[in-house]
């Protein structure tokens, strides 16, 4: 923590968390009885788990739509195998003779 005030000059938005770590520590007989307070404010901090939960996210996200925009695509060259999308003039007589 470095100095315990906020942008305004009010409280920092860290300070509960210090806090509480604060009267964990002043009262614990080891530092590892304060590990999630520690965690808390170390969160509060940096917010490690909060941007690596956002990018897993994104990650998820990003492989889905690659997934069904790779089935779209793949759909419609099955349609289309003349290469002309739009008229659909070449493709038409296979269609008819089936």
């Amino acid at each position: 923590m470095a100095s315990g005030f906020g942008y305004t000059g009010g409280r920092s938005r860290c300070f509960a968390f210090w806090q509480d770590f604060q009267k964990c520590y002043a009262k614990a007989d080891l530092t590892s009885e304060c590990s999630t307070q520690v965690d808390d404010y170390l969160e509060c901090l940096h917010h490690n788990k909060e941007v690596a939960r956002a990018m897993e996210i994104k990650t998820q996200y990003l492989t889905k739509t690659v997934h069904e925009l790779e089935q779209k695509r793949k759909k419609v060259e099955e349609k289309v195998e003349s290469g002309i999308l739009g008229l659909g003039l070449l493709g038409a007589e296979k269609d008819e003779a089936k």
